[in-house]
């Protein structure tokens, strides 16, 4: 079954350089957005909890990372009026429909790193 992107009326199609899809193939496709989504499976997080759990990630990359996602529906910040605020992050539906290919994703690197790293010390 095609799916037809709504607001043109032309097939889905990453292919196409003129399909929506491409632009969100590049969002889910990141490092930080991977990471991000993986680690959100495990519930509701503060930024401080993401930036802790994901070590490497710099504040910006996390911020533009989270406001990526939810741009494009797959997390929802929730903002309580504290001193000073507090702001959580949790998956969507959407957000969790995607967590399963990037959980098998990321469980697949983990599991063939050996077998990457001395193809790249033979190649070398």
């Amino acid at each position: 079954m095609t799916t037809f992107v709504e607001s043109s009326g032309l097939p889905a199609d990453a292919y196409s350089a003129k399909c929506p899809t491409r632009q969100v193939l590049d969002h889910i496709a990141g490092k930080w957005t991977i990471l991000v989504v993986d680690a959100l499976l495990d519930g509701t997080q503060r930024y401080t909890d993401l930036s802790r759990r994901i070590e490497g990630v710099s504040q910006k990359m996390l911020t533009q990372t989270l406001r990526s996602l939810e741009a494009d529906g797959f997390v929802t910040r929730t903002v309580y009026p504290t001193i000073p605020p507090r702001v959580e992050y949790e998956l969507t539906a959407l957000g969790r429909s995607l967590a399963e290919p990037i959980t098998a994703l990321r469980q697949w690197t983990e599991t063939h790193i050996n077998e990457i790293e001395r193809a790249c010390a033979g190649s070398s």
